[in-house]
């Protein structure tokens, strides 16, 4: 009972966070690690765990998605589906000591690339890099990212947006959740046919993911831009000293 509490706490807060800007998968996927899941396993079912939540957060944040042009909207989701079942499919032929010692790697870049997002906007501005709503490369490999880990992509996510010019937080979430929700679509159809996800875990935390991803929709916009960055840093930072202790420890 009490690490079924731990589970569903981890997911609702996880909705949470979720809505509000990402790193999610920074509660989940450590709440499954400490009761005893292995890692690759854990990955699986937190990618179900937190899958429905991103629906119910780009559902609170409709309005801002019928702002985006419905060509570029299914363009992107159809790079990043493929993109999600190449990464996927590239997490079941990892080993479970091989997965764990990239996991604190994969937490530090995704935290360390969204805290400093603007500058590298900017820098990307500058050297006449940027890219436009559409670019296909950058979607492919955050795509890829986040169907081999979901922990962490909707950092990744934002910080992708924020290079190609997008400014308003609120549209940047939507979409952010939208995509999510392609990404681990494919993610949870392929681990499903591996086996690989702990149902029981999963349904439970999923259910409670999307309650948290009702209520986070809400709370981000009371939240300012800068208490919502100053959250995912502190927790990306923290996931990733905990899982970086592990490999040593």
């Amino acid at each position: 009972m009490a690490e079924n509490l731990i589970l569903v706490a981890a997911a609702f807060l996880a909705g949470i966070l979720n809505s509000i800007a990402g790193g999610g998968t920074f509660l989940t996927f450590p709440a499954l690690v400490y009761v005893g899941v292995p890692p690759v396993v854990a990955n699986a079912t937190s990618t179900v765990a937190v899958f429905p939540g991103y629906a119910s957060a780009a559902a609170g944040f409709r309005r801002e998605l019928a702002s985006l042009g419905r060509r570029d909207l299914v363009r992107i989701a159809l790079i990043m589906l493929a993109g999600g079942l190449v990464g996927s499919l590239a997490l079941l032929i990892s080993s479970n000591r091989v997965f764990s010692a990239i996991v604190p790697f994969l937490l530090l870049i995704a935290t360390i690339t969204f805290a400093f997002q603007d500058r590298i906007r900017a820098w990307t501005q500058a050297s006449g890099k940027s890219v436009k709503p559409q670019g296909a490369l950058g979607a492919l490999l955050v795509s890829t990212y986040g169907g081999y880990f979901n922990g962490g992509l909707g950092i990744i996510l934002l910080s992708l947006f924020s290079l190609w010019g997008m400014r308003d937080m609120h549209t940047m979430n939507g979409l952010k959740s939208g995509m999510s929700f392609v990404i681990s679509a494919i993610s949870v159809a392929t681990f499903a046919i591996a086996g690989i996800i702990r149902w029981p875990e999963a349904l439970m935390m999923a259910l409670a993911s999307v309650a948290g991803g009702f209520a986070g929709a809400s709370l981000a916009r009371v939240l300012g831009r800068r208490i919502v960055r100053i959250i995912v840093i502190i927790t990306g930072l923290t996931m990733s000293t905990i899982f970086f202790l592990r490999i040593f420890w």
